[in-house]
């Protein structure tokens, strides 16, 4: 989001669209640093959320993206 303030003190909200650094059918080697609140394994990748089910923190794992949002993505482990 850019804020820029206008003429009588109020302000313009300019949503810029970004890119997720992951796409469909990828396959990435992933560090797991962390749980998700619903217990799958998390990485970040470039600040974005990878969640990768029946992952443990500390493993590194082979995954397979299988579903992409705005936020994060969900991947398959392959390795």
């Amino acid at each position: 989001m850019v804020h820029r303030r206008v003429k009588g003190g109020q302000f313009i909200i300019k949503h810029v669209e970004k890119k997720p650094p992951v796409e469909l059918g990828e396959e990435l080697d992933v560090h797991i640093n962390g749980l998700c609140p619903n217990g799958d394994g998390m990485s970040n990748i470039r600040g974005y959320i990878i969640q990768v089910p029946k992952a443990k923190p500390r493993d590194h794992v082979k995954v397979k993206i299988i579903q992409v949002g705005e936020k994060l993505a969900i991947g398959e482990i392959i390795k």
